[in-house]
């Protein structure tokens, strides 16, 4: 598939999910206005489907009940529509800040590409400016027992930001300025909804000589990336999101604001509230400004890649390179199907890639260090099989290269013909056992005889498996989520975690508990009560809502 197909392709996924509001009759006329400040994009929302409805309570209520309000222990469908209202009426009577559009619920409960999507959806979706307003907003819900969902980019893989409760998604849309950057103290100011790849841009534009090293899928947000503690391809030498994390605005349950810290780099005044509040997936707050490190551009980076024999070869090499503290600045794998997918997508064209299990690297440093640790870094993958380095020729090339392999789950969604789905999934295992898990879940994938590969940070002992079937097809897609257990308890018995980067959310509440036990899930959910007691904040994920048993239990 050529390139430009592909990317319009992307453009079409991320159209009907995270951006459905941008396409459906200008919902919010969410046009980008250059800001001669930030480069960030700011929106300006109108919502022209409510216009000619008006603010009806049986408006409100038909919205609520069609997204199946009601629940055990939150608000029913008349106390859902006086919050709805209470909340226009506490921010000045302004109607733009919530819409009911059907279709902007749809995006904002459900993701073409996650795994997992509950029934139903948010029965608002909300759009504030400042964190006062969003402070209201989770007052009033706090008030009236109803859930809230805090939104950014939308690309979460385990239903992270879907409703399975109802309540009101707190979208950032309007929340996208770079605050403040602080060269001197290589630091920045970001609200939640700000790109790390447009802060990248921005910081470069100024001329910084900075960069923010985070770097996930293309489309991730700040906030998101906070809620989960996620990853990226330079995790291997930079760290994950809470290493960068210096001080964060969080809005709690019932609406007071705190910060968690001052900006200096480091502090041992109190609690490490940033670590508690990085990854907890907006179960505990809801951030709305975050201080975080940046990092030096390097002097010098090369990307190359090797191919070899066997995905163990490759998983052996790979763990001999973090073994020899060889300091790479990225070390990706992809197996022999991912690399035909970079192929079919045109994206290095004409430049076409041997089809084998393949290690990605990118070394950074000055020259001399570059050079160091290519030869390092040879030595190690000719004692595995490995072939000859093939390097990117030129600095666009480097882009291209690097961009097929963060594209890699964009492509195959694009290959997907109709009724099929891509199942998407990570986990993460000490070095010494990486080799094994991937060499066992490579051959159990194969045995389904479906379109799957094995890709990811390897570097940092975390891949991911992503297989494609027919959703339609319940045999199918038994056997699929059995390969995808299999290798969550392979990688928890070899002493791993059942998430690397994607996080709990919705999907794998299940696998935490085989990863931590019963003991530690409680101990988690003292903290959530202790901060969330009315268990609004993203309920139902990470670990169920407290009376879920005691429901099913008065249902039986």
């Amino acid at each position: 598939m050529p390139a430009q197909p592909l990317i319009r392709a992307r453009s079409r996924l991320l159209a009907t999910a995270a951006n459905t509001r941008a396409s459906r009759v200008q919902l919010h006329g969410l046009a980008s206005s250059s800001s001669s400040s930030n480069n960030v994009s700011n929106a300006s929302v109108t919502n022209t489907s409510r216009a000619s409805s008006g603010w009806s309570s049986g408006g409100v209520l038909a919205v609520a009940a069609a997204a199946g309000i009601g629940g055990w222990g939150f608000a029913n469908r008349a106390e859902m529509q006086e919050a709805i209202s209470d909340i226009v009426w506490e921010l000045g009577n302004n109607k733009d800040i919530i819409s009911t559009d059907p279709d902007d619920l749809l995006a904002h409960g459900y993701s073409s590409w996650s795994t997992v999507n509950p029934d139903e959806l948010p029965v608002a979706v909300a759009y504030p400016r400042n964190t006062e307003q969003v402070a209201t907003i989770v007052r009033v819900c706090h008030r009236h027992r109803v859930p809230v969902i805090a939104y950014s980019g939308g690309t979460s893989l385990e239903g992270n930001f879907s409703a399975p409760y109802g309540g009101v998604s707190i979208d950032f849309a309007y929340m996208n300025n770079i605050i403040q950057v602080n060269k001197a103290d290589m630091d920045v100011v970001v609200q939640p909804s700000v790109g790390w790849q447009d802060l990248n841009a921005e910081l470069a534009k100024m001329g910084t000589g900075l960069f923010f090293p985070v770097d996930p899928g293309p489309t991730a947000k700040i906030g998101g990336m906070i809620g989960t503690n996620c990853s990226g391809t330079n995790a291997v030498r930079y760290g994950t999101m809470k290493d960068w994390v210096i001080n964060l605005t969080v809005v709690l349950s019932d609406g007071q604001i705190i910060k968690t810290r001052r900006r200096p780099r480091k502090s041992s005044a109190g609690y490490n509230l940033n670590s508690l509040f990085v990854g907890s997936e907006g179960t505990l707050g809801i951030v709305t400004e975050a201080t975080l490190k940046l990092a030096v551009v390097p002097q010098e980076t090369s990307v190359a890649v090797v191919n070899f024999p066997t995905i163990r070869h490759a998983a052996s090499a790979a763990a001999s390179v973090m073994q020899a503290a060889i300091p790479v600045q990225c070390l990706e794998i992809m197996d022999e199907v991912q690399m035909r997918v970079v192929n079919l997508s045109g994206f290095t064209a004409p430049r076409v890639w041997v089809e084998k299990p393949t290690l990605f690297f990118k070394f950074a440093g000055t020259k001399a260090g570059v050079q160091e640790q290519v030869e390092l870094v040879q030595k190690i993958t000719a004692a595995n099989k490995g072939g000859n380095f093939e390097f990117a020729k030129d600095e666009q090339e480097q882009k291209l290269l690097w961009s097929a392999r963060k594209e890699s789950l964009w492509s195959m969604l694009a290959l997907r013909k109709e009724g099929e789905d891509v199942w998407s999934t990570d986990v993460a295992v000490p070095f010494s056992r990486l080799a094994d898990i991937i060499e066992i879940s490579k051959k159990e994938m194969d045995e389904l005889g479906l379109f799957a590969s094995i890709l990811g940070h390897i570097g940092d002992g975390n891949f991911h498996e992503s297989i494609m079937y027919n959703k339609k097809n319940e045999s199918e897609r038994a056997k699929v989520e059995a390969c995808v257990k299999n290798m969550v308890r392979l990688a928890i018995e070899m002493e791993g975690t059942c998430t690397g980067e994607h996080g709990v959310g919705w999907g794998k509440k299940e696998s935490l508990l085989w990863e931590v036990g019963s003991e530690t899930l409680g101990v988690m959910a003292a903290i959530k009560k202790s901060l969330d007691p009315r268990w609004i904040l993203n309920p139902g994920k990470i670990m169920d809502v407290p009376w879920e048993k005691q429901k099913s239990h008065v249902d039986a």
